[in-house]
């Protein structure tokens, strides 16, 4: 596991056991090293990986990010004024740099985004997205074909 999603874990697990101060030092930690705004207070999955140690990727505080996802560098993952609920991410979410993901929506799973997207709208499970504002270029995928490097 990468060290920036190591501070967002230790984090995490401060954050539910009422240590609050000493997770926000890890998430300002994070912002420090690799400016990049990663919350103790959001909900990430397993193996998820950011592109570049999270280089410029902002999430917002109540933000949930499934397990196998993979998000480019300079992604911002946040909500629009006047919403309450933050975009949901599901499992096997492949976001190219650059895109913007907000408001009140839910990405299916095995879901790509093309880099510089700007995601507004739910999108429906197992398909390619890509423009601003985007359009499903693909809605039948089965097979995951992007794969995490080491």
């Amino acid at each position: 596991m990468r060290i920036e999603l190591v501070l967002y874990r230790i984090g995490f697990f401060l954050n539910k056991i009422k240590l609050k101060p000493i997770a926000k030092m890890l998430s300002f930690l994070n912002r420090l090293i690799f400016s990049a705004w990663i919350p103790s207070t959001a909900k990430i999955g397993k193996n998820v990986k950011l592109g570049y140690w999270g280089l410029g990727v902002v999430i917002h505080s109540n933000s949930v990010i499934g397990n196998n996802c993979l998000i480019g560098q300079n992604v911002t993952i946040g909500r629009n004024f006047g919403e309450k609920k933050v975009p949901v991410l599901g499992n096997d979410v492949y976001v190219g740099a650059g895109s913007v993901i907000f408001g009140e929506i839910e990405i299916g799973n095995n879901v790509i985004i093309g880099s510089n997207s700007v995601i507004n709208k739910s999108i429906p499970d197992n398909s390619t997205v890509v423009g601003n504002p985007f359009k499903i270029i693909k809605s039948d995928r089965k097979e995951r074909y992007w794969e995490y490097d080491e």
